[in-house]
Parts: structure tokens; C-alpha cells; sequence
């Protein structure tokens, strides 16, 4: 039930609001006017119109005018209008929904921009900083010594991991807007996934504190492959984060008749719930010593990822550390349902 509420919460409250509004102009009408009845009735229109949602903001106020006319307009109890001047503000209704909807699309899409180029800025200019340090040290000190120069290419593969890691989200975070055009779905295999994700990893020096079991039960997955490798890795990355040295890492994939469960567990000091709850959104960095989230683009794309696949993913402090439980409904390639992303 709170999975079906939570992405049409904002219908949910201004049709409370307008539930509550109808119930008091009933009551005290007679009091009010209905010029002052008409102004309350335009706040579940603004609440709605505040999300920059056009087809919400259209349907709450088109509920809101019928309401309003059966309620309130005479003749009461039906949704004739004889006069002219009611007609017009039901117009003015949709108006005030639509000019405040444009600019509050506007607004969000401006923020959405400044995120934006902030999130890049950061996350390239540490990775190319290194790189080039690096690459200037190589080229300066002429140093015959294997373990100084091993270490120098160690960290520029490091840093080129992690460009090459925020240009895939980027454009993979494109391709997941595109919904179903942008997808390629096939039979995938998850041992298979998870050797090409862990080999982005091969050289890190955490890497073989990264543990993989995997279900000998677990059989073919019917979804886009490449998205499902981009999970992992992100996913992996945000376990190798953790600045604590020998901690484990622990994925493991399980199944049952209908869903393919991957639980990542990381051994590491509890996450508060405000950030348990809100590190899948966009941009959103954890609020530590440690930027363990990152950007909070990669575990947003995960979120988007598992989305389309029909499933969820969740975090959760267990035992020892944190979880990320990833569930995927096993379709078949016939009838698979393409998940919208938010």
C-alpha cells in the first residue's frame, strides 16, 4: 500500500484538502460567500500546481470545479451554470494552475541544472586532478624504481575508472528517460554480470576484501544486461568507499519461482534512517566525514535501473552494517512489463 501511495502522495493531499474544503463550505457557506468559497477552493489547485506536473495540476482542478460547482454554484447539487460569470472563474481555475505549474516546472528545472553542473564539476575535477598529477609525476621523475611507478599507474587507472564511471551514469541516466526505446532487454546471467562488474575493480586495493555468491538455482534473467552490470558496479563502488581498512563486502543473489533477490552487504558503522531514506535520490550526498554516497548519482540510477526492471531497491542497516536489497520479478521475454522512471 505505501509503495502505490508515495508516488501519487501529492493527488493524495490536495484531494484531502479538497475533501476538507467541500465539508466546510457546505457548512458555513452561507457565511463565507462564494467569492471567499471560490479563493479557498483554489488552494488544492496551488498545492497540486506546486509540483510542475501539468496532468496532475489538470486533473485535481478539473475534480476541484465540479466539486466546487455541485457543492456551491446554484443551481446546488448539480453541474449546470446559467450564469457567465461562474463559467469564466472556472476558467480562471485552470489559469492559476497552469501559470504557477510553468513556473514551478521552471524552478525545478533550474535547480535541476545548477545540481547538475555542480555534481560534475565535482566529480571530474578530483579524478582528472589526480590523473594529471600523476601523469606529470611519471613523465618529471624518470624513477626506475617498479613500486613507485606501479602505485602512479594504480591511481591513474583509479582516476579514469572514476571518469569513465560518471560519463556511463551520465549517459545511461539518458537512456533510462527514453523508457522503452532506449532499452535492450535479453537473456541475461547474473554470474556472468557480476565477473564483468567486479573486472572494472581488478586492480583496486579493496578488491578482494569483495566476496560473490550466487545461487546455483538462479537462472536466466530476461532484462538489459548492461543496465544490470551498471547497477552492480555502482553498488560496488559505493561499498569500496567505505575508508575502513579490511572490511568485507558480501553480494549474493538468491531466487524463488517469481523474484531474483540481490542483497550487497557492507561491513561498516550504521547510516542514520533520514539518509537510509533519501540517499536513492538524485544528488543527494550523505551527510558523513566520508563521501560514502558519492554524487548520489549512481545509487539514484540504481533506483532508476531496478525501476525499469520492474523491481525495487531498498537500504537498511543489518547486523555488522548496511544492506542493499535489490528485488527483480522474473518475467518472461514474451510479456515483460517496461517500469517508468520518475
Amino acid at each position: 500500500m505505501k509503495h502505490f501511495i508515495v508516488p501519487y502522495r501529492h493527488y493524495v493531499i490536495a484531494l484531502a484538502l479538497l475533501s476538507l474544503i467541500g465539508l466546510i463550505s457546505t457548512a458555513f457557506g452561507s457565511v463565507l460567500g462564494l467569492i471567499n468559497i471560490a479563493l479557498i477552493y483554489l488552494l488544492p489547485v496551488l498545492v497540486i500546481a506546486l509540483h510542475g506536473d501539468m496532468k496532475a495540476t489538470t486533473v485535481v482542478t478539473a475534480i476541484t470545479v465540479v466539486v466546487f460547482d455541485v457543492l456551491n454554484v446554484p443551481p446546488r447539487f448539480s453541474i449546470s451554470v446559467h450564469d457567465l460569470v461562474h463559467a469564466w472563474s472556472f476558467i480562471l481555475f485552470f489559469v492559476v494552475g497552469y501559470i504557477i505549474t510553468y513556473q514551478a516546472k521552471r524552478i525545478q528545472t533550474n535547480m535541476i541544472k545548477e545540481m547538475f553542473l555542480d555534481t560534475l564539476s565535482h566529480d571530474l575535477k578530483t579524478p582528472l586532478s589526480s590523473l594529471l598529477g600523476n601523469i606529470s609525476l611519471l613523465l618529471k621523475e624518470h624513477s626506475d624504481d617498479p613500486r613507485m611507478r606501479r602505485e602512479l599507474l594504480l591511481q591513474i587507472n583509479d582516476s579514469g575508472q572514476r571518469i569513465n564511471r560518471l560519463a556511463l551514469n551520465l549517459l545511461d541516466s539518458a537512456r533510462l528517460k527514453e523508457s522503452s526505446g532506449g532499452l535492450r532487454f535479453e537473456w541475461c546471467d547474473f554470474e556472468d554480470i557480476l565477473g564483468v562488474a567486479l573486472q572494472e575493480f581488478r586492480y583496486h586495493p579493496r578488491q578482494q576484501h569483495i566476496e560473490v555468491v550466487v545461487d546455483p538455482e538462479a537462472g536466466l534473467f530476461w532484462g538489459d544486461c548492461s543496465l544490470l552490470v551498471r547497477l552492480m558496479v555502482n553498488l560496488m563502488d559505493n561499498a569500496l568507499k567505505y575508508p575502513e581498512e579490511g572490511k568485507r563486502i558480501r553480494i549474493s543473489v538468491t531466487t524463488d519461482t517469481k523474484t531474483i533477490t540481490l542483497v550487497v552487504f557492507n561491513e561498516s558503522s550504521p547510516i542514520k534512517k533520514a539518509d537510509l531514506k533519501n540517499m536513492f535520490d538524485r544528488f543527494y550526498r550523505l551527510d558523513q566525514g566520508a563521501d560514502i554516497g558519492g554524487s548520489g548519482v549512481g545509487l539514484s540510477i540504481c533506483r532508476d535501473i531496478a525501476a525499469v526492471h520492474g523491481g525495487t531497491i531498498e537500504a537498511y542497516n543489518c547486523p555488522g552494517g548496511v544492506c542493499f536489497d535489490i528485488r527483480l520479478p522474473i518475467r518472461k521475454a514474451s510479456n515483460h512489463p517496461i517500469g517508468e522512471v520518475a
